[in-house]
Order: C-alpha cells, then sequence, then structure tokens
C-alpha cells in the first residue's frame, strides 16, 4: 500500500509537472498571436494617421491656392454648421445651437443648399 501511494504520489508529480509545461507553452503561443495582432493594429494606426496628415495638408495647399483665408475656429465652425445641415437640422436649430445668427448659418450653408435644390429640381423633372 506504502508503494502504491509512492507511485500515485510520483504519477501526480509528473503530470503536475507536464500540465505547467503545456500551460507555460500555450501562454506562450497566446502571446505571440497578441504580439502579432498589436503590431498590425500599431501599422493601421500609423497608416491612418499617415493619411490625415496628408489631407490637413492637402486640405491647407487648396486653402492657399485658392487664396481663402480662414482661421481655424472659421473652419471648425462652418465644418460643424456643415454637418448638421446635412443631418436635416434646420438653420433656426443651427442658428441656435451655435449661438450664431440664421443669417451667417444661410451663408455658409447657402451653396450647398443650392446644390441640394438642383437635384430635387432634376429628380422631378422626369
Amino acid at each position: 500500500m506504502e508503494w502504491t501511494f509512492a507511485g500515485l504520489f510520483v504519477i501526480s508529480a509528473f503530470l503536475l509537472i507536464f500540465s505547467i509545461l503545456k500551460s507555460t507553452r500555450a501562454a506562450k503561443v497566446e502571446h505571440n498571436q497578441i504580439d502579432l495582432i498589436h503590431i498590425s493594429t500599431m501599422k493601421e494606426i500609423n497608416s491612418l494617421q499617415e493619411s490625415i496628415r496628408n489631407l490637413e495638408l492637402d486640405n491647407v495647399v487648396l486653402m492657399k491656392e485658392a487664396g481663402v483665408q480662414l482661421t481655424s475656429e472659421e473652419i471648425v465652425l462652418k465644418r460643424e454648421v456643415l454637418d448638421l445641415f446635412s443631418r436635416n437640422y434646420s438653420l433656426e436649430s443651427i442658428a441656435e445651437m451655435k449661438q450664431v445668427s440664421v443669417s451667417d448659418i444661410d451663408k455658409i450653408v447657402a451653396p450647398y443648399q443650392e446644390l441640394k435644390d438642383e437635384g430635387r429640381k432634376v429628380a422631378n423633372e422626369n
């Protein structure tokens, strides 16, 4: 009976060591997979950041070529107003949100509003 206990103890110790080695290997494989995913994600982020930088530079070049002199606050205001307008907010509600006059909002939106109305006219002519 003592030999049986000793044998079971040796077998359990062997199984414990085997289990630890196997889990260590699995952890290393999992860690390598996580590293690969992290690297690919960082590459995508860097690519997106480079694309954003290129778009910003293109925007600056176009503004210089067109002779448009806008401050960063004016650019942000126009962007936000056009975003709200494209989501079908009324001019009055946009003016209230941005705390500017309706006529200023109308001036910002006017070039884009005409394009929108022309599309409707063409669609209604058929």
